[in-house]
């Protein structure tokens, strides 16, 4: 089933339905999506049992998703917005019968273009203008937009960054006189923009306009010189956080690895030992080294993992005559690190003949491993 098949279904059971919003701008503007929006008269029973015998579930607000290899489709009914709570979720809703009070609850004008099963775009507030011109206009009245939710600000500026439009004169100054209202979003929701102006090509164009906004003390991020990579734990590795972000622990880890190899300044056998060829990557291409280059150190490498260590614990403990202790990883830490080093070679007999001279070494306490 094809989004043209499910607006066809729809009409078939007596009621309207359009393809809206950011589908229809980025058919416009040539970008392929597979993330659809439709809108309609038919109440969230009426679409279930429209479309009973496929995967479709209720979700938010009035909606129904429906999930195919391909597509993923939002049918929503026609509302009107009337209330939000103090964190600026929308918490009540009117079901109307027309498009018109559907499309003028919208952020902005861009996000207001329809479509019909025929192709043919319904452009009730000018939206295609202001798309051709590149330009993100205000639905309606700005500061109702965005006090109804504070989010349409950093919308706004994702917008600009990852369509490369500019922000209309009035809407501009709006957003930058309220930025406190963005105070009233969770870190959540903060991020989840952010991330999105990251990963785009045109990333420091956004972090430009979120600076000239005079938003990132508001949103609790500071940066100075930045490298676009697209890696995102690489583009956050270059931001100093003055809220604590909620990252995942591996983000976390990420993140913080990348900033110590860029800290040290170099890419080496140590460093692809240690971190692996994936953070290494990401942290060369911020430092400004040839992935190539990177790509072929990894493979030379003499040795990737402590099991490939050429010489067993119990020929360690023979040789140094003693238990199994902490010592055992000391020594083979060291070991690897001399063979990073090229100091030593990755060989059984080779390794057994440096603990042998160096045995007195290594069972003396106050010695340095």
């Amino acid at each position: 089933m094809n989004v043209i098949d499910v607006l066809n279904r729809i009409e078939e059971n007596g009621f309207e339905a359009y393809i809206v919003g950011g589908y229809v701008r980025d058919r416009f503007l040539g970008i392929e999506s597979s993330d659809i929006d439709i809108c309609t008269n038919a109440k969230v029973k009426d679409i279930m049992d429209i479309f009973s015998d496929i995967n479709c579930v209720p979700a938010d607000y009035g909606s129904v998703k429906i999930v195919t290899n391909s597509l993923r489709i939002d049918i929503t009914t026609y509302r009107r917005d009337l209330k939000y709570n103090g964190s600026r979720r929308k918490v009540e809703v009117e079901y109307v019968d027309n498009l018109l009070d559907d499309v003028n609850r919208r952020d902005f004008t861009m996000n207001t273009l329809c479509m019909n099963k025929d192709g043919q775009i319904i452009d009730i507030l000018n939206g295609e203008e202001d798309i051709k011109n590149k330009t993100i206009r205000c639905v309606g009245n700005i500061l109702d937009r965005i006090n109804e939710d504070p989010l349409r600000m950093l919308r706004a500026v994702r917008f600009a960054c990852v369509l490369g439009f500019k922000i209309e004169e009035n809407l501009y100054k709006a957003l930058k006189d309220n930025k406190k209202l963005i105070e009233e979003l969770s870190l959540e929701r903060i991020k989840e923009e952010i991330t999105k102006i990251l990963v785009s090509p045109n990333a420091l164009y956004g972090l430009q306009l979120l600076k000239d906004l005079d938003y990132l003390d508001v949103i609790g991020i500071q940066y100075s010189d930045i490298v676009y990579v697209s890696d995102i734990c690489g583009m956050y590795s270059q931001i100093t956080f003055i809220n604590e972000f909620p990252f995942s622990k591996e983000e976390r880890n990420n993140i913080d690895n990348i900033k110590k190899i860029v800290k040290q300044g170099n890419i080496d056998n140590s460093v692809l030992y240690h971190y692996g060829l994936y953070i290494s990557m990401v942290a060369g291409e911020i430092l400004g080294i040839d992935r190539e280059v990177i790509s072929k150190m990894y493979k030379n490498l003499p040795i990737t993992e402590k099991k490939e260590l050429a010489i067993t614990s119990s020929e360690i403990c023979d040789i140094l005559n003693i238990e199994p202790c902490k010592i055992i990883s000391k020594v083979q830490n060291k070991l690897i690190d001399l063979i990073l080093r090229n100091v030593l070679k990755n060989d059984n007999v080779v390794l057994k003949n440096y603990l042998v001279h160096n045995r007195e070494k290594w069972l003396d306490e106050g010695a340095s491993i």
